[in-house]
């Protein structure tokens, strides 16, 4: 779940019965757009009532937007007509937000959201098929058809690294690895001290920690564990090995038996 905290805001509903145009335009009128200074005029709306008809809605784009091109780059169409659709079975609003910019006062600013309409009409701007456009959407297609990836010949010496197909660091680890698993089998009594030893200082062990303490492969070592070991599969200690009761305190049993062995002696 996310930790990010829900902050409570004020909507002002002030315009939210105003109706607004949804309008979706090209591309590269949008481009244009975005370049243009905030207090430039991008373009001119017309919108004509003919009677008895639908609202016909042109748009004719400034001079000020044309002249926005780029060396090399083909012009746009300066007229558009906009096809006009209604809105039935969607709600949809506009919102906006203003972001505080004095944030050091005593009482600090909120972000401020705004309801700026409700959406009546949806229109699509689209340009007529004139010579511009077949130009320009001659050179779409053209730009669009050029590979990704180019042969290019090298005149001089390129300094680069040259990809390998695995790091210094990772060999290394890998054959470390490989080193450690093969291991080679020690003596079966040598291990069970080793084992006994570990027991004296922990009761419960996993098979990753008495394998790094013997040094054992695991198949060989899960061997002995099974004859002097137990393996628990319930809590509190599960998949740990612990010692069957009769090796449990083996040595206090040897002091024992050997104290026999020299009172027998006596």
């Amino acid at each position: 779940m996310s930790k990010d905290t829900h902050v409570d805001r004020d909507l002002d509903l002030s315009n939210a019965n105003r109706g607004v145009w949804l309008v979706k335009v090209p591309k590269y009128v949008a481009e244009r757009w975005e370049k243009a200074p905030s207090d430039l005029e991008v373009g001119k709306l017309k919108i004509a009532k003919p009677v008895g008809q639908k609202a016909q809605v042109s748009l004719t784009l400034s001079s000020a937007i044309l002249n926005l091109n780029e060396p090399g780059q083909e012009s746009i169409p300066k007229d558009h007509r906009l096809d006009v659709s209604t809105v039935t079975q969607q709600t949809l609003g506009v919102f906006s937000h203003v972001i505080p910019t004095n944030t050091d006062s005593v009482v600090p600013e909120t972000e401020k959201l705004y309801m700026e309409g409700k959406i009546v009409q949806k229109l699509e701007c689209r340009p007529y098929a004139d010579n511009c456009y077949m130009k320009l959407k001659l050179e779409s297609i053209r730009k669009a058809s050029l590979p990704a990836r180019q042969v290019k010949q090298l005149d001089r010496v390129v300094q680069a690294y040259k990809p390998v197909s695995d790091h210094k660091n990772n060999i290394e680890y890998m054959e470390r690895k490989k080193a450690e698993g093969k291991k080679a089998r020690d003596d079966k009594d040598s291990v069970l001290e080793m084992l006994f030893a570990a027991f004296e200082k922990h009761q419960y062990y996993n098979i990753k920690d008495l394998v790094k303490i013997t040094k054992q492969p695991i198949t060989y070592l899960k061997e002995i564990l099974k004859e002097v070991c137990n393996y628990n599969l319930k809590n509190p200690h599960k998949n740990m090995w612990e010692l069957k009761p009769e090796y449990r305190h083996y040595k206090q049993d040897t002091a024992e038996t050997e104290s026999k062995k020299e009172d027998s002696d006596d």
